[in-house]
């Protein structure tokens, strides 16, 4: 839904920020064009100067690979700057890790998160940057406030799920919960099947929250390691 478009300044109130002009009204000037909602949110980044430059490789957490998702699976931001991150959703691919990072690979594919974590050795490979919004969730305001995570595994086939992967998802999650100040709690960490308007199941029943968030508080103890924000 288009937002309503803001009443002109009283005279001496300061102008505001051009980027908290073109995000708090939806409003994008381009060319002779004038774009509202949700239209603006796919353009606003487009504008010169308001996208934060990227480093070809560059990766949020220690240790994962980089295969980039096809632009054409997620919306490039400046998160947390434009969106504040304040949840973590958990997914099970559904297929192997394999097929997972081809289709997410694939343009017409129209989704991918940005981390799929493998089961047999809790590898980690990243494909969309935290700061950009993944479409990983299928509803665009927990799109733009959270960061996803795909397990090898099946939601509702029991045994897929292996300690390997919970352990390397934990340590995760832990970094991405520090990066962004989020709580280690169910409310901030969820499943695909909590987002409101899913029509998913994933992480399914055999899913265990009391162990993961077990380990996810373990791992949020240690020592974090150095930062490796490039952009």
């Amino acid at each position: 839904m288009a937002k309503k478009a803001k009443k002109p300044l009283p005279s001496g109130q300061k102008k505001p920020s051009r980027r908290g002009f073109l995000i708090g009204t939806g409003l994008v000037v381009t060319g002779a064009a004038v774009v509202w909602g949700d239209e603006a949110s796919r353009l606003w980044w487009k504008v010169p100067g308001v996208d934060k430059q990227r480093t070809d490789g560059a990766v949020d957490q220690p240790g994962a690979q980089w295969v980039a998702a096809s632009a054409g699976n997620l919306r490039t931001a400046d998160r947390p700057d434009d969106y504040r991150i304040d949840r973590i959703v958990i997914h099970t691919t559904e297929g192997s890790y394999d097929t997972a990072i081809r289709v997410f690979r694939d343009p017409l594919h129209a989704a991918a998160a940005h981390y799929v974590i493998r089961a047999r050795d809790g590898k980690i490979t990243q494909m969309a940057r935290e700061l950009d919004v993944a479409y990983h969730a299928g509803n665009r305001g927990y799109n733009e406030r959270s960061i996803g995570i795909e397990h090898e595994a099946f939601a509702h086939r029991k045994g897929t799920l292996t300690e390997v992967m919970y352990r390397s998802s934990a340590r995760l999650a832990a970094g991405i919960c520090a990066r962004y100040g989020i709580p280690v709690d169910r409310e901030h960490i969820v499943g695909h099947v909590e987002v409101p308007g899913t029509d998913h199941t994933d992480p399914g029943p055999y899913w265990d929250w009391d162990h993961y968030l077990k380990l996810v508080r373990q791992e949020a103890r240690k020592p974090s390691p150095a930062p490796v924000r490039s952009t």
